[in-house]
């Protein structure tokens, strides 16, 4: 067999072990959100946010604004629902590597720095609720403003969790334009300082 088809062969293996074990963990974050409406949730309020940006006059932008309160509470209980229920599984099934790429259960064989999903979760939670309570005593507008970032960062992720972390940053790009810094930047203090450490592995 000659170096051709070697690393035809290697490649085809690889893919494949990748594809098995993403979908593995796309599996097991749709099995906890099966019952849920997050994600509807989640797109009716980006959606919602970018329309009352686009109304002519501010008092119109802040009507259409507080129209999804219902909305934001719902998005913020089934975040903390998602999180609880993510608390059943192992630690093992909700490792994330640090690399940037996709390494299949790098997480278990390899000596990669790794974090947990379930941490991670519980902090948009608490992130969410944060801003849903407005805490700070946001206006309308920097309020969904604030929570339009920590809904990005949500699905980053998510995205991260199932797929690898430079995917998630793609996506993001992609969907929403928007660069995982500048979600970063814009989330709450509470959720930046709870993030931050999470990623350093503190705490």
């Amino acid at each position: 067999m000659d170096i051709a088809s070697t690393l035809l062969i290697a490649a085809a293996a690889w893919l494949a072990l990748r594809m098995r074990y993403q979908r593995t963990r796309i599996t097991l974050l749709g099995r906890h959100l099966a019952g849920l409406q997050l994600e509807r949730g989640m797109e009716t309020l980006t959606q919602g946010y970018t329309r009352a940006i686009h109304e002519a006059s501010e008092a119109r932008q802040i009507q259409v604004l507080e129209s999804f309160a219902q909305a934001e509470r719902t998005v913020a209980a089934q975040a903390q629902s998602l999180a609880d229920a993510m608390q059943q599984e192992s630690g093992q099934a909700t490792r994330m590597s640090l690399l940037p790429f996709c390494v299949p259960y790098a997480e278990r064989f390899l000596p990669v720095p790794t974090r947990d999903f379930r941490a991670l979760l519980r902090i948009h939670a608490a992130g969410l609720r944060h801003v849903v309570d407005n805490e700070s005593r946001l206006d309308p507008k920097d309020r969904a403003y604030h929570l339009s970032a920590e809904l990005y960062l949500l699905q980053h992720s998510c995205h991260w969790y199932c797929k690898s972390r430079s995917v998630a940053d793609a996506r993001l790009a992609l969907r929403h334009q928007v660069r995982h810094q500048q979600a970063l930047d814009a989330v709450s203090d509470v959720t930046r300082s709870a993030y931050l450490r999470w990623l350093r592995g503190a705490g």
